[in-house]
């Protein structure tokens, strides 16, 4: 699970980005899950486009790809998304998870 500070470094990352996938008029078949699987392979963080012709929702698109490829969503913003997926050497070194705050007690 992606921390707050996470998302914001990958969302800076992917801001440059074009999209690598496009869901279309097929939506999501395993054809398109095996693209996506190799692009988060090689990538590591790569951006989705849901093209006009697409009937899913952008968030109903983010979770099911996401899940079918163990990769996380970092954004999504208008019909796009962004999917992280460490690899094996991660290329991206994200922040460190921040740790719970200690409160002192009275």
């Amino acid at each position: 699970m992606l921390t707050g500070k996470q998302k914001r470094h990958l969302r800076a990352l992917g801001h440059k980005l074009k999209p690598l996938i496009q869901i279309g008029k097929k939506d999501i078949e395993e054809a398109l899950i095996a693209e996506a699987k190799a692009a988060l392979d090689f990538h590591e963080l790569i951006k989705v486009k849901i093209l006009e012709s697409s009937n899913l929702d952008k968030h109903e698109a983010s979770e099911c790809l996401s899940e079918a490829c163990q990769a996380e969503v970092a954004q999504i913003l208008g019909k796009t998304f962004l999917l992280y997926r460490a690899a094996k050497t991660p290329v991206i070194i994200l922040p460190k998870a921040d740790s719970p705050k200690k409160t002192k007690s009275a």
